[in-house]
Order: structure tokens, then sequence, then C-alpha cells
């Protein structure tokens, strides 16, 4: 790992964290790690995240919005929008996901295939708490995709290890 390698988080990593074991009020350590380490640069996300999160208008919205909002990049980039068009001709051939699903995944709204585009355009490591599955058809899970263009996704407990955060009391 290089010193100024970047993580990109997925909005389930933030409304999981939320929602479950890093509530604020029990986990505040992970929630200030994460503004420290956008801060340096080496963790962001994207636009797209943003707006999945602000949708729900809660607890974790106020808290975007008060000290990540700096951390998230723009997806209108050529690099990143060339690797978002790629990811939609493959989604398209895909005979394992219903039509349903590549209409999911190519949604203005979902911000999936733009995190893994971002993380495939600037090479940043993608993290989620997305699982590999090779039987689904319902949906079009992140780390699905990634296998398919050589990114590795982890979850966040390997990125807390991997930047060496201590979550104390």
């Amino acid at each position: 790992m290089t010193p100024h390698h970047r993580y990109i988080i997925d909005s389930n990593v933030f409304i999981q964290a939320y929602r479950t074991y890093y509530q604020f009020d029990i986990a505040p350590g992970f929630w200030d790690s994460l503004i420290r380490l956008s801060g340096e640069g080496t963790i962001l996300s994207i636009d797209r995240v943003e707006d999945e999160i602000k949708r729900n208008k809660d607890l974790l919205t106020d808290w975007i919005v008060t000290n990540f909002s700096l951390g998230f990049m723009s997806t209108q980039e050529d690099d990143v929008v060339e690797v978002y068009t790629r990811l939609m001709v493959w989604a398209q051939k895909q005979g394992q996901f219903s039509e349903a699903a590549v209409f999911e995944f190519s949604e203005v709204t979902n911000a999936d295939a733009w995190v893994i585009s971002y993380a495939i355009a600037k090479n940043c490591t993608l993290v989620t708490t997305e699982k590999f599955n090779p039987n689904i058809k319902k949906r079009i899970p992140i780390p699905n995709v990634c296998m398919n263009f050589s990114l590795e996704p982890i979850d966040t407990f390997e990125m807390l290890r991997r930047l060496r955060v201590r979550l104390r009391a």
C-alpha cells in the first residue's frame, strides 16, 4: 500500500454502520476516524453516494452534511464516465441477471455502478458491505461486477485494519 492510497466508500458502509454496529452513541471513534481519514484524503466517496444517503433525511444525513461533505468526489469526470459506459455495456450483455436487475443497476439514482467506475478510474480500493453471490439474478451486487473488472472490494473491517484504525473508548 502506498502512502497516498485511497479508499472509496459505498453507501452501505455508512448506512449499515449508522444503523447497526457503529451507531453514533456507541462508536464515536469510528465516525471520528472517517472525518480524520477524509481530511487526509485517504478515504472518500462520490456525489451519488451522498445523494443516496441524503434521501433518508436522518441523523446520518446531518452527520454527512456537517462532517463529510468535502469527502464526496464528482463522478462527472471523463475517465469515470468512460468506465461507467463500459460497465453499462457489460451489464447489458450478462445473461445471469434479470432485466429488472440490469435496469436497477443502470438507474441514474443508483450509486453502485458509479462507485465501481470511480474506483477503477482513480485506482482506489472499493469498500462495501455487499458480498459476492454467483447465483443471484434479482440484482447486480458490487463484488460480482468487480470480479469482472479486476477490482477486489473489501469490507469496512478490512479497511479499518489496513488503515490501522483503533477504536478506543
